[in-house]
């Protein structure tokens, strides 16, 4: 219908993100074009400026196009291969990481109506117990969607989108209520519901696990780069992040290691240093400022783990900041290392002891080396060197300490047997030499290689991701219209039972009250006259249609409501439950006769007085 590359596009994409706040500049525009061409045809809309005016002047058309282009294509257990995987090593990874009193913390993003943050809270309340829910997990679910958010928070959901739920979920962690299914409260209240948008707020921090399926897919890669870096900010090193099926994450290793990658499962690598992510939560939105910076803390990182002699990086707290591939290599160190107070590993006392060094170069200002430092490597004996560089953060002090750990052994050995080996010391530095050129031949080469295949998977994943958005739309699209239908029916139904119900209770009324003897007045709790039947007709001359809503004690007939007027109220007052009197009145022809009153109270199912029951009798029969 539309070329999204016209500026009248771009023009309704900064009116919607200045006007809501909502910014969609970040999205892919084949996809965003295409739900907004439909939004457009829906009201008979051909131009993008038009459509601007239209949105002026109908403000609530917002909700609508928001509805559209924000896919809420959800259900329970979504793709079941991927939550047997998270069940089953996922959850236990995490718990074990975990001693008892620490919280399990799990954000949602894109949680839409609640199904897929439920799915999570069920398998955690499987593994830690329903009575240990509460106090050992919190969830975090969050979306743009303030429609979707609202049902979630109200965790009600019918028969068919329950369908997903294992039986023995279903009866264990929902209750029946009006035809449909809530989710038990235990669960509820773990859950923190907000709106939340991941490429400009703040990301929610220490997270052990992050479930983000089927959203990066709408985004370009500039802005998946940025969502990117915030996530990784979020998770504690070595939590895990969850994607959608058709979503890859190839060209971001260095954030995030894969761990199955079936069930796009992947584990945080370690965080840069302060400075880094500073610069990276802070940038000012700029899409190519946020690319460069992410590209300079790969660069970086790259460089520091491809260096040949193991380094690390101790922040002036004592915490091991950073540890590069060799150092982790040779001194046995894993991800769950990083963050540890330094004292804590056996590195700070073998096979030197680097703390008071440590606490020298901070004092000093000033490099600092050990020389010569014999190792017992397995069986092996080596020499270090070892380097304590102090780092400068800025003209601010000094904020940590480079540890270099040069491996002098060969130095060692050569100057031992110098005289002895020269030639063959020569012989063996050329052909070490030689060695390292068709090394790096062979690098080159194996990296263009891995250039051509990264460049030929990012455009298999582009395919793959517009392919399953497509796929959402049309099933979302089918399930509107196969609701619509189901509504339309069962409405129809109804009211044809309603009236046809409705008819029979008032002619089996109708009969009920002509076939008594004596009159029937009912009255409300102000004693206006509600119904008047037809023997009330011939005792006072009165059609029914003439008294309905007026004051009993206003009618001028020969019934002396005077007298009747205390005993009412105390029917209607609750006080008696029955009242029979006998009274002289004047007929319609006005002649005087005897008559026998019931009053009754006339009392609802649910048991409130809502007025009286005057029966009439005329004495004489």
């Amino acid at each position: 219908m539309n070329d999204h590359s016209d500026p009248g596009f771009e023009n309704l994409l900064e009116f919607l993100k200045n006007s809501r706040g909502f910014d969609f500049t970040g999205y892919k525009r084949t996809s965003l074009s295409r739900r907004i061409d439909k939004r457009m045809q829906m009201i008979d809309i051909h131009d993008y400026s038009s459509y601007i005016d239209y949105l002026t002047v109908h403000p609530e058309e917002f909700t609508q196009l928001f509805n559209t282009i924000l896919i809420n294509v959800t259900s329970f257990f979504r793709d079941p291969t991927t939550w047997e995987y998270i069940s089953r090593e996922v959850i236990p990874s995490i718990l074990a990481g975990t001693d008892q009193d620490s919280t399990v913390r799990v954000w949602s993003a894109g949680c839409a109506s609640g199904e897929e943050t439920y799915t999570i809270a069920m398998l955690l309340a499987d593994a830690v117990g329903v009575e240990n829910f509460g106090s050992r997990v919190k969830i975090y679910a969050t979306d743009l969607d303030e429609e979707d958010l609202n049902k979630a928070r109200i965790a009600m959901y019918s028969p068919k989108e329950v369908e997903g739920v294992p039986p023995e979920y279903l009866e264990k962690y929902f209750e029946r209520s009006n035809g449909g299914y809530v989710v038990l409260k235990e669960l509820r209240r773990a859950v923190i519901f907000g709106r939340h948008d991941v490429i400009h707020d703040a990301p929610i921090s220490r997270i052990d696990l992050l479930l983000c399926r089927n959203l990066l897919m709408y985004l370009n890669t500039e802005t998946q780069a940025r969502v990117l870096a915030r996530l990784h900010f979020s998770i504690k090193d070595g939590g895990f992040l969850v994607l959608g099926k058709a979503e890859m994450l190839l060209a971001y290793s260095s954030l995030f290691l894969p761990v199955e990658l079936k069930a796009r499962a992947f584990r945080s690598a370690s965080k840069p240093n302060f400075r880094d992510r500073l610069q990276l939560m802070t940038a000012n939105g700029s899409e190519e400022t946020t690319r460069q910076l992410a590209n300079q803390f790969q660069l970086r990182e790259s460089a520091f783990n491809a260096s040949p002699i193991p380094q690390l990086v101790v922040e002036l707290g004592g915490s091991v900041a950073l540890a590069n591939d060799r150092a982790r290599g040779l001194f046995g160190l894993t991800a769950r290392d990083i963050g540890r107070p330094f004292q804590d590993l056996e590195l700070s006392y073998k096979p030197a002891e680097l703390r008071s060094a440590i606490n020298r170069a901070q004092e000093e200002q000033s490099e600092i080396t050990l020389n010569s430092i014999l190792w017992n490597h397995g069986v092996e004996k080596a020499f270090l060197d070892i380097i304590l560089s102090p780092l400068h953060s800025n003209g601010n002090g000094i904020n940590a300490v480079l540890i270099s750990f040069i491996d002098i052994t060969v130095q060692v050995n050569l100057h031992e047997k110098l005289e002895h080996a020269n030639v063959e010391l020569e012989a063996a530095m050329g052909e070490l030499q030689s060695s390292n050129e068709e090394l790096e031949t062979t690098n080159e080469e194996l990296q263009s290689t891995i250039e051509e295949l990264e460049t030929t998977n990012e455009e298999l994943q582009s395919s793959n991701e517009e392919m399953e958005t497509m796929n959402e739309e049309l099933q979302s699209t089918n399930e509107e219209l196969q609701s619509t239908n189901e509504e339309l029916e069962a409405m129809g139904e109804e009211s044809r039972e309603r009236s046809e119900k409705l008819f029979q209770v008032n002619r089996l009324l109708e009969a009920i009250v002509t076939s008594l003897r004596g009159g029937i007045i009912v009255t409300d709790t102000d004693m206006c006259i509600l119904s008047w039947n037809r023997k009330s007709d011939d005792l006072w001359g009165l059609r029914a249609e003439e008294v309905y809503q007026k004051p009993l004690f206003s009618l001028d007939i020969g019934l002396p409501v005077g007298q009747l007027q205390p005993m009412i109220r105390s029917v209607i007052n609750g006080e008696r439950d029955e009242i029979e009197t006998t009274i002289q009145a004047l007929n319609r022809r006005g002649k005087e006769i005897t008559c026998n009153v019931t009053l009754l109270p006339l009392v609802l199912t649910d048991q409130t007085i809502q007025g009286s029951i005057l029966v009439v009798e005329d004495g004489r029969g």
